[in-house]
């Protein structure tokens, strides 16, 4: 898995919550993929308050307990929803510049570190996954190494609270059935790339993962996982604790 961090010249979305930050709008971040049509993130969402999060990062955060990490923290928007909560968080992101918008912002723990870096070795209570947190982990094949951080980073008795989708939605026919080519490997494994004004970034991996498998391959590396919450479209937070 990567364990590099995004450079300016290659940081998009890094560079869209700078533009926000400073000067309270921000012009469109692209985002391209080979299997879907150009799309948009608005920039504002990144900087929404507990109150206009969703129920299933809400639920998150209610839970979240113990010394937490916050994994691709954006703008730090989780981050400070937690301190207001007297909770203790670290927030990480491999996005220089988001990283320094978050320290403007307020996080008190804010570093701008890879997940997956071989070094980053702190202990925690909770991590959080959120805003589709399983796309980090990129590929299904990732799983194995994926998990195998979580037990490094994990105290005992702690867990992860990650949120995902199932796109099966996007192979529904019109009777109800699904028409997916297994020929063409997983489903939920996408590819995207950003672009932010001049900034273009590299492609990256992004992977959307339906309940049934995490919880296979949550069994498979000794971790048990329970559905915490269902969302309105095939979207749900789950929680994965060490067996």
């Amino acid at each position: 898995m990567k364990t590099s961090l995004l450079t300016p010249n290659k940081d998009p979305m890094g560079c869209a919550i700078a533009d926000y930050f400073e000067k309270g709008k921000a012009a469109k971040l692209r985002v391209f993929s080979s299997q879907f049509d150009e799309d948009e993130i608005p920039v504002s969402q990144l900087f929404r308050t507990f109150d206009e999060m969703p129920e299933l990062e809400q639920e998150a955060l209610r839970l979240a307990e113990g010394k937490i990490l916050d994994c691709g923290a954006g703008s730090g928007c989780h981050a400070l929803a937690l301190q207001d909560m007297g909770k203790e968080v670290e927030a990480i992101d491999i996005s220089p510049r988001s990283v320094e918008v978050m320290q403007k912002r307020g996080v008190n723990n804010a570093y701008c570190i890879n997940l997956f870096d071989e070094n980053y070795l702190q202990k925690f209570d909770t991590i959080l996954m959120l805003m589709n947190g399983s796309g980090i982990i990129g590929k299904l094949e990732n799983m194995g190494a994926f998990f195998t951080k979580m037990k490094q980073l994990l105290n005992p008795g702690g867990c992860i609270y990650m949120d995902s989708s199932d796109l099966r939605y996007l192979f529904e026919d019109e009777d109800g059935s699904f028409l997916v080519d297994l020929a063409a490997g997983y489903y939920g494994e996408i590819d995207f790339r950003m672009q932010y004004k001049q900034v273009r970034g590299e492609a990256f991996d992004w992977l959307y993962v339906d309940f049934q498998t995490l919880a296979y391959y949550a069994n498979e590396n000794g971790f048990k996982v329970e559905m915490v919450k269902e969302g309105e479209h095939y979207d749900y937070l789950a929680c994965l604790k060490m067996v």
